[in-house]
This record gives C-alpha cells, structure tokens and sequence, in this order.
C-alpha cells in the first residue's frame, strides 16, 4: 500500500471517450433491461407507457444535457457531483451528496450480487433465487474478486467493463432483430389505453415514473469519474451520448416486446421477461441466450458500479470530507484505502441480505434495497440539477437555453424524490445520519471548523431528527 507517493506511482492511464461512453452504458445496462417489458405491463397499457417513455426521455434528457453544461462550464470541478452540491450551497451539502450517492452504489452493487447469481440458478439451481448461502458464497468471491482488479488499475478495470458492454449488447441486438421480425401491430394496439383493471391513464403514467426510478441510475458515470478523463470535454459527451444510447434501447425494447405479445401476456410473464419473449419467438434458445446475456451484463455492470462507488469517497476525501484513510493509492493510482472500505460494506450489505431472508424470512429485502438506493441517489441529482440553475444565472448573465435544461431536470428530480414515498425518504434519512459521523471525523483530522454557517447546523439537525423518527416509525411497525 502506498500513500502518495508521487515519486514511485506508475503514470496514471486517462481515461477516453469510447470508455466513458462504455462507462455509462455500462453502468445503467444492468438487470433492469431484461425485466423491464413485464414491470411496465403490469401497471399500464402502450398508450400509458408511450407517454411514460416520453416524459421520462424529456427528464432524463434534461438532466444528461445539465451534466454536460456543468462539465463545460465548470471544467476545474473535476470532482462532479460532490463539486457540484459544495458549490451549491457549501461543504457540508457537498458532502452528503457524495455519501448518497456512496451508499446508493453499494446498496445497488448488492442487487447485482442477488440478481447475477439468480440468473446463474437457471443453469446451476444450487444458486436457488441468488439470496441463499450459496450465492451468498459466490457473490463474495466475486466481490473480492472485483477489489482484486481495481488495484490492477482504473484504466485496465475500465478497458474490462468496456469489453463486457460491447459483447452484452450482442444478445440485445439479437432480441431487437427477433421482435422486429414477430412484430403485430395488432398486439400492440389491443387495449391501447390499459384496461379497466389498471385504473386511469394517469395512473397508469405513474405507474411507468416509478419502474423507471432505476433504470436509469448511472447516467453520470463519466462526471463521477471526471478528474481521470483524457480531455474534460468528454465528460459532457459521454454522459448525453450514453443517455441517448441507453434510452433508444429501453424503448425499442418495450414497444417490440408489446407487439410480439399482448399487455396481459406480458404483466404475466416471470423474470427474466425477456428470455421468456424471445423464448415465445424462437423456442427455447431463446431463454438461454437472454438468461446468459443477463449473466453477462448483471457482471459487467457490478464491475462499472464497483469502479463509481469507489471514486466518489476517494473525492470527497481529496477534498477533506471524508477521513485521509480514504485517500490512500497504492502504486497504480488506484484508491486502495477507498475500495477497501468500500468492499467491506458491500460485504456487510450481503450478508445482512442474506440473514434477512434466511433468518428474519424477509422476502422482499431485494427489492427493499433497490428501492432505497434509488432513494439515495436522488437526493445528488437534485443538487445538480439546481446548481445548474445557479450557473445559467451566474455572473448577472442569464443563458436561456442552459437555464431551462436546468430547471425541467430540477423538476423532473424533485418529481422523483416525491415518488420514492415518504416511507424510503425516512429510510435514507437514517443513512444520511450515520454519514455525520463520518463529515465529524474529517473535519476534527483537518482540527477545522465542523460547520461553515448556521444552515449547515441546521441541515445536520434536521437529518438527524428525520432519523429518529425513521428509527421510531420501524420500532412500531
């Protein structure tokens, strides 16, 4: 282990644009494309999720363009979204949007783990749902596996998962060719706007909202990952390039698999959804090639995700947020002290998964899980999304153009910190909480002032009751 050492370190590998853009995809192609035709279908019909795409494309737009002008326009916040939120409103909102995101990658990194070994418990059924001591097992290995790889280097873990996005997109493209061919325009249109049964066409539109809360976490890959970026300006490229990628992908996927079957038909199908379409298309090769598929992206997006949760602690750490155990590197620039850290909590997060299901038989803690780290990451894009108000107004010169893609993305993410519910923001809270331990140590290192201003105090208290009644409210229930 070395602690900058400058003298001895390997001259660090940047990194260029085709692997940022393969970081994105990466990042945001897991799990979630596979299951995504059946989760839409069963709450809303293709009326309802053409204008559930729609709105979720202008959002998701919004935000990947306001990623772009803040790179452009603020090239020495090489830190991204811990930047970003510093500047916003001081260090102490820096840090909490750094942690957020830390926790959400790690609670997510632990939904890879379960649904990876899942897929493998199709063809190994000793892996069961991918939540028993056997995945358990496995998904340790493969944890440790991954730190291994990191302190090889950035570059080469990302050069890995730009080879596993390039040949996961492989069976994707297999399935699009397949649908297009089966494609029934009378399937498509059969209960265009929903059925009775699924309520009003606005909720069918939420219904679609809420599936798309995680499909799409991982859209600022490249700005998390921006101070080992070749050239700045590639930041802002990859993540609007990734972003339009990714959500051509996810709607040519759902429009093709509602005119290879009906609504119904696919709101019944079990997971992964897509091997049972292509399954309907082909036979049963069909089932083996997404399942592997599946495999192959949930391994690769676990690698691009492992690569994001490291880098963000080791920023803000730079930055004298965090602790200085987090800014070691070893002689390959990679943060050793960050991963470590970061693949014990992992490790943790697995294993109470597991006893959760093993021991308390809590069905659901997967999906618990998800739903909290998209919780989580919420809260940094926010923060984003409004400095980049503050920088379209900044200086008494206001850029319309900046300004208006920072104010639609503002508002499609407090659109989606209100759809997480009011039980996952207590939840979150209680995360945020344990992160002020942590914002305490580092400052008492630094032997600096805990809190700049009187709002920061006041932020600090209001997580810390929110905790509290989290913490009340699980007692009770």
């Amino acid at each position: 282990m070395v602690i900058h050492m400058d003298n001895k370190k390997i001259k660090e590998k940047k990194l260029e644009l085709t692997w940022l853009i393969a970081l994105v995809i990466g990042s945001m192609v897991g799990g979630a494309v596979f299951a995504i035709p059946q989760n839409l279908a069963s709450g809303a019909g293709s009326g309802a999720i053409m204008i559930g795409w729609f709105i979720t494309g202008i959002g998701m737009i919004a935000l990947a363009f306001a990623y772009r002008y803040l790179s452009e326009d603020r090239p020495k916040l090489r830190d991204g979204i811990y930047a970003y939120a510093k500047e916003l409103g001081g260090r102490f909102l820096g840090f909490n949007s750094s942690w957020g995101y830390w926790m959400a990658a790690i609670i997510g990194n632990v939904s890879y783990a379960v649904l990876l070994f899942s897929a493998v418990g199709y063809f190994f059924p000793i892996f069961g749902d991918g939540n028993n001591l056997e995945s358990l097992i496995g998904g340790s290995i493969l944890l440790w596996f991954y730190a291994f790889l990191m302190t090889k280097g950035i570059h080469q873990a990302a050069f890995l998962n730009f080879i596993i996005t390039s040949c996961k997109l492989i069976p994707i493209a297999l399935f699009i060719i397949c649908a297009m061919i089966a494609f029934d325009s009378g399937k498509f249109f059969s209960n265009f706007w929903g059925t009775p049964t699924l309520g009003s066409l606005l909720t069918q539109v939420k219904s679609t909202m809420l599936v798309t809360l995680w499909v799409f976490v991982g859209i600022e890959g490249a700005v998390v990952e921006s101070s080992r970026a070749k050239n700045p300006s590639d930041v802002g490229k990859a993540t609007v390039l990734g972003l339009l990628s990714v959500l051509g992908i996810y709607i040519i996927i759902t429009f093709l698999s509602l005119g290879v079957m009906e609504q119904q038909e696919l709101a019944s199908l079990k997971q992964p959804a897509l091997s049972y379409i292509l399954e309907h298309i082909i036979g049963k090769v069909g089932a083996f090639i997404v399942n592997s598929a599946l495999i192959l992206s949930l391994f690769g997006a676990w690698l691009g995700w492992t690569m994001l949760a490291t880098q963000m602690p080791y920023d803000t750490a730079i930055d004298k947020s965090l602790p200085r155990i987090f800014t070691l590197e070893n002689k390959r620039n990679t943060p050793i002290g960050s991963l470590i850290i970061t693949s014990g909590i992992t490790q943790m997060i697995l294993l109470f998964s597991y006893l959760a299901s093993a021991i308390l038989n809590v069905q659901d803690a997967y999906l618990g899980l998800v739903k909290l780290a998209t919780t989580c990451v919420l809260i940094p894009y926010l923060l984003s999304s409004l400095f980049g108000v503050k920088v379209a107004i900044s200086n008494n010169e206001i850029n319309v153009k900046k300004l208006l893609v920072a104010i639609v993305a503002s508002i499609y993410s407090m659109w989606l910190v209100y759809a997480a519910g009011t039980i996952y923001l207590l939840l979150s809270a209680i995360i945020y909480a344990v992160g002020i331990i942590f914002f305490l140590w580092a400052r008492k290192e630094m032997n600096s002032k805990i809190f700049e201003s009187k709002i920061e105090l006041l932020g600090a208290i209001i997580i810390t009751i929110a905790s509290v009644v989290a913490i009340f409210y699980l007692y009770t229930q």
